[in-house]
């Protein structure tokens, strides 16, 4: 039987316990015996080049392999996959950077193949096989807290996004083609959903101001400071319980005005109308 996470408490009170608890949390749940079978199959899989075509054939594999790098769910994509192990061999193709997804890029960077088979080194192996077990551990923690989950994928994974040697305006693209670390920053700078219909670079020039303005940010390669990161998260999660109990008063709120008013006149279809306006 696999371990599930503790999360005692939700909003922040539940993030810092998780954070207190989580090395100790992710060594007994990298020991649960599904995920231990997973590893060493990938590992035995890998213990030897791979041919391109066997990796794509291999559904376990390529579950184990995509999750490693916060993929999972696209491992039925086998046609999509060919194609980016096939683009990042060929020095000219800018399909990567066109495609603006971190994740994606680390994916065909770590399992690059040479010659139609895929070679690992026993270190690329382990670091691959240890992430498998994080972001396995994560998402059982998104099973029972999404936000706890966000908070998780967001700490380990900005440093990805907020790469050396890029531009401002290259990382706050990235920001916003991220959609785990967009989910993150809209919700802790108040960001407004209707924001995504604007021309992208409206989008990074308003991230930018945002950034400034809530967080004093005033180059964007400061948000992977462990400072910045944590006030980020801590906001993050403030504001992600406040409206999550929102929500759940909202809905409340519009299931006694039903009440009050079924005895007034409210038709049940127009009771069913109203109910259904507050989801």
């Amino acid at each position: 039987m696999t371990f599930q996470p503790v999360l005692p408490l939700p909003g922040l009170a539940g993030w810092n316990f998780l954070q207190e608890t989580y090395d100790s949390q992710l060594d007994t749940y990298s020991k649960s015996p599904s995920i231990q079978r997973d590893i060493e199959y990938f590992k035995e899989k890998f213990a030897q080049p791979l041919a391109v075509e066997d990796f794509l054939s291999d559904p376990r594999l390529r579950r184990v392999s995509l999750t490693a790098f916060g993929l999972n769910g696209e491992e039925w994509k086998t046609g999509y996959i060919r194609n980016i192990l096939e683009e990042v061999q060929d020095p000219e193709s800018t399909f990567l950077q066109r495609l603006n997804n971190t994740q994606y890029t680390n994916f065909a960077e770590s399992l690059e193949p040479a010659n139609g088979f895929i070679n690992l080194l026993s270190s690329e192996i382990d670091t691959i096989a240890a992430r498998f077990a994080a972001e396995s551990f994560e998402l059982a923690v998104g099973s029972q807290n999404d936000s706890m989950r966000l908070a998780l994928n967001y700490r380990d994974g900005i440093s990805e996004v907020v790469t050396e040697g890029s531009t401002g305006e290259a990382v706050l693209f990235k920001l916003l083609g991220s959609e785990p670390i967009r989910a993150v920053l809209d919700t802790a700078l108040g960001i407004p959903a209707d924001l995504a219909q604007l021309d992208i670079d409206r989008q990074a020039e308003y991230l930018e101001d945002r950034l400034k303005s809530q967080f004093g940010i005033s180059n964007v390669q400061e948000l992977k400071d462990p400072e910045v990161v944590d006030a980020v998260l801590k906001r993050f999660q403030i504001l992600a319980g406040i409206n999550q109990n929102f929500a759940a008063t909202s809905s409340a709120s519009t299931a006694l005005v039903l009440l009050g008013n079924a005895a007034a006149g409210f038709g049940a279809v127009a009771s069913q109308n109203l109910f259904l306006s507050g989801f």
